[in-house]
């Protein structure tokens, strides 16, 4: 038999396409395999409450109490609290890998540690020191005490005798249930609409979510262990350190706290290193354009406007008035900042609702004059994350009636629970 060239390149390409099909469909059976299996895994996602465990709750408690401190010691400071999210999701996993590792070592059976029972207990942790720094706690709660009632002036205009209310657990727990729950009804409808509907970005949600779901991975595990090699480094330098400049504070005014670094003139307009890590450490969490406009404040108002000011005594305040009273020295520099700090908000605020606004006006066109998406068009994967997002929530109604009535009960009782 002769052969032919032709038809042996005519076989071997139809061996070529069956084998391409073959492949096609291999590939095809394994993505319904994939899916099969994301869709079993979504069903077997544990309900929320089932995330609500010992270990979970005293952890949450831990680090709650350990970041409040944190929070409240930086609130009565500076007045700058950086988000610490990720720092919170890092302790917090820390804490519940030691808690396992322990009952193993000790014979314990205990539960698998989950990405979901981590990110439930960092929440809880999360909410409680939000609660110290939005609650009031370092600002206006105090500021209703009778000892700023009369540094403010019992004189002053617009200051009405005798209003002022002693902080005390019992109002101001109540008063923390009466603000705070109103969020979490309103945030109900807002959810799926910004999250799923918009897709808009949390930046600072989106890290913790990476961060605990790399916990969790085999490379995950390697990058805990340095991390936490490296936050126990840390965190002993920073106990050591403040504990030896304890036995140097003697006094309100003694120690490193309040070493002239620059001299004693600079000294006297506050220009002196407090050498405490925990400044150090909240301004290597903020971006330096955060640091630059802080230094830059501090050197035009305590360097050069405070200073001048203060020479003007006798001609733009009183002379005979204490330099911290708000009719003295102490006004203008409240008021000077409180202007630039609303000035510069409502300028973002504004700048951040039209930006909002817009794209949720563009997405919103594009959703229905473009695309026209539909759930048969999204990804089975997005399709599931937006199901497992939104299968446990608050129903519509109950979260309405809620908002409304605490509304109305916060509306009444705030203002009564303000009389002494």
């Amino acid at each position: 038999m002769a052969w032919n060239p032709g038809k042996q390149e005519e076989i071997g390409r139809i061996e070529m396409e069956e084998n391409m099909e073959m492949q096609e469909i291999t590939r095809g059976e394994d993505l319904e395999e994939a899916d099969e299996v994301k869709a079993s895994d979504l069903k077997q996602t544990s309900r929320w409450s089932d995330q609500l465990t010992l270990r979970g709750v005293v952890t949450s408690f831990t680090v709650g109490i350990m970041f409040s401190i944190i929070t409240m010691k930086l609130n009565l400071t500076t007045g700058l609290v950086p988000t610490l999210n990720v720092s919170a999701a890092l302790v917090t996993f820390l804490l519940l890998r030691t808690w396992s590792k322990v009952l193993h070592k000790a014979g314990i059976l205990s539960k698998p540690l989950t990405a979901q029972e981590t990110t439930v207990a960092q929440t809880c942790a999360v909410s409680s020191y939000t609660i110290a720094y939005g609650g009031g706690f370092g600002s206006y709660l105090l500021g209703l005490n009778k000892k700023t009632y009369e540094l403010a002036g019992v004189d002053v205009e617009g200051n009405v005798a005798g209003s002022y209310k002693e902080p005390g657990i019992g109002w101001m727990i109540g008063f923390c249930f009466l603000v705070s729950f109103v969020g979490i009804f309103i945030l109900v409808p807002l959810r799926k609409i910004l999250i799923i509907d918009y897709k808009l970005p949390y930046p600072s949600g989106t890290a913790t979510a990476v961060l605990i779901n790399g916990f969790h991975t085999s490379k995950g595990n390697q990058m805990a262990r340095k991390q936490l090699r490296g936050f126990t480094q840390f965190f002993t330098l920073s106990f050591l350190w403040s504990f030896f400049q304890w036995f140097f504070s003697g006094g309100e005014a003694c120690g490193f706290a309040h070493f002239p670094t620059f001299g004693l003139a600079a000294y006297r307009n506050t220009f002196f290193f407090d050498f405490s890590l925990t400044y150090v450490g909240a301004g290597m969490i903020c971006s330096h354009i955060v640091n630059i406009s802080l230094i830059l404040g501090a050197v035009l108002s305590w360097g050069v406007m405070w200073p001048l000011i203060k020479g003007l005594n006798g001609e733009w305040f009183p002379a005979n008035v204490p330099l911290s009273s708000m009719k003295s020295l102490q006004g203008y520099k409240v008021f000077i900042s409180i202007a630039l700090i609303l000035g510069d908000g409502l300028y973002n605020f504004t700048k951040i609702m039209v930006i909002s606004l817009r794209s949720m006006h563009s997405r919103y066109r594009q959703k229905k004059y473009k695309k026209e998406i539909t759930d048969d068009m999204l990804k089975l994967d997005d399709q599931q994350r937006n199901e497992l997002f939104a299968r446990e929530t608050i129903p519509s109604w109950l979260a309405y009636t809620s908002y409304a009535a605490f509304t109305i009960v916060s509306t009444i009782a705030i203002p009564t629970s303000s009389h002494r």
